[in-house]
């Protein structure tokens, strides 16, 4: 894991690749593993830093999970009623993900327990998941009346609700439903607009007592055991966006990407860019543990401005700053708009993201909620730093491979948090691109 990425524009990128299997999908798998009877083997994990925070707070929790390879787990299943207290504090590392699912899962156990995380984690907003809980009657305390991390949870005997989300969020909901199966009575979830479904997928898959209607989600306290996994997770479409936007920008380029998830609520990305005129294919489409898969294809193709915002942002909220970037070599305008979560990532990913592809010579103004970008504008090499979050690390790598000249990308390292070998992934399809420290 490279500190200091140095990448040298110029070659197309050219051949087949796969990515790392699907980051919100491998949180899941681990947790729900947990929470069933039996084994539940996981194929094709993410062998990520935040994946990683997700084993080692189960395993805190008394879960055994054994690793196989770098990328396979057995988790040996304690039932819903079967995690221990843990002997200290529960560290989420740098992972939203964990903390906000952990904290539904931990609100209705018979024991106390203590979430927190990084630096960067205990400035993200709590509050979003601490209200409905609490309404629920889970007791949580928190910094700013539970708004920050860390994050205190008392034994709470919990009762259903039917909570309205004011912004779709897929942890947001993942967290009610969690907890809703510890709770009394019928737990409804109704949203917005369209957010991540794996948690209602994966639940369904075990035998729990999710339905799906629309816009709204209905659980309850499972009447059996949930049913062990034996899955294999699909490659991380958050992942392959940066290779799609590579293809489509870098001359030359011709990259097939294998087995990729296209569950519904994760494509924006592609829509994104099929709009702006990329030239994407979908092939050999299969399904694989109730998640739909295809090979991506992508070539080199000529880009025109668009304008992005309402439901479909919330469909690739990760994938923007790569947007952006795919943005400055589009003939014309484009407006991102709706996207105030970007605020509240592991940085504030507007202010980052504009902050940097600037130094590159882009021509993009950060607006409250995302971005205004005209273009195409011809980049050149700089020094530009990730400001230490690991999707504006790829994005700007992906401007490097295209930005005349060579690019220093400082604090890279932290690409490994959900897409480890990116660098060599890379290398592999033709970039030129040096590691130091």
């Amino acid at each position: 894991m490279a500190n200091q990425l140095t990448i040298h524009s110029g070659q197309p990128l050219i051949g087949q690749c796969r990515v790392p299997g699907d980051k919100s999908i491998s949180h899941r798998a681990v947790i729900f593993g947990s929470i069933a009877e039996g084994r539940t083997r996981i194929r094709n994990f993410l062998n990520g830093h935040d994946c990683f925070a997700t084993v080692a707070v189960m395993r805190a929790l008394g879960v055994r999970i054994d690793e196989r390879s770098a990328t396979e787990l057995v988790v040996n299943g304690v039932g819903l009623n079967g995690l221990q207290e843990p002997e200290d504090v529960l560290d989420c590392a740098n992972s939203g993900t964990t903390i906000r699912l952990m904290t539904g899962l931990l609100a209705g156990q018979p024991f106390a327990s203590v979430l927190t995380g990084s630096e960067q984690i205990r400035r993200r907003p709590m509050g979003r998941i601490a209200t409905p809980l609490r309404q629920m009657g889970a007791r949580i305390v928190g910094r700013q009346d539970g708004k920050l991390a860390p994050l205190s949870i008392a034994p709470a005997d919990l009762q259903a609700i039917d909570y309205a989300m004011p912004v779709a969020s897929a942890q947001v909901k993942s967290c009610v439903l969690l907890a809703g199966l510890y709770a009394h009575g019928l737990t409804i979830v109704r949203e917005p607009g369209p957010a991540r479904d794996h948690t209602e997928r994966m639940l369904m898959a075990m035998g729990a007592p999710i339905e799906v209607m629309g816009s709204t989600v209905h659980g309850e306290r499972p009447q059996r055991p949930l049913r062990p996994l034996d899955i294999t997770v699909p490659g991380d479409i958050s992942s392959a966006a940066f290779l799609l936007a590579a293809g489509a920008l870098t001359p030359g380029s011709n990259l097939t990407i294998t087995d990729v998830g296209i569950n519904p609520t994760r494509i924006g990305i592609v829509d994104a860019l099929a709009e702006m005129g990329a030239a994407i294919q979908y092939k050999s489409r299969t399904e694989q543990g109730g998640e739909p898969t295809a090979n991506l294809v992508i070539t080199t193709s000529e880009l025109r401005g668009t304008t992005f915002g309402g439901e479909q942002i919330v469909t690739m909220i990760d994938e923007l700053p790569t947007l952006a970037v795919v943005a400055t070599q589009a003939a014309g305008r484009t407006i991102i708009r709706d996207a105030g979560e970007l605020r509240v990532k592991e940085v504030d990913r507007i202010e980052a993201t504009v902050t940097e592809l600037k130094k590159l010579g882009a021509r993009i103004v950060g607006t409250e909620d995302g971005f205004v970008i005209d273009g195409p504008t011809p980049l050149y090499g700089a020094v530009v730093d990730s400001h230490g979050d690991h999707r504006l690390a790829m994005a700007l790598t992906v401007a490097a491979l295209i930005a005349k000249g060579s690019t220093t990308i400082y604090n890279a390292h932290v690409t490994a948090d959900s897409f480890p070998g990116f660098e060599a992934t890379l290398r592999a399809l033709g970039a030129v691109i040096q590691e130091i420290g």
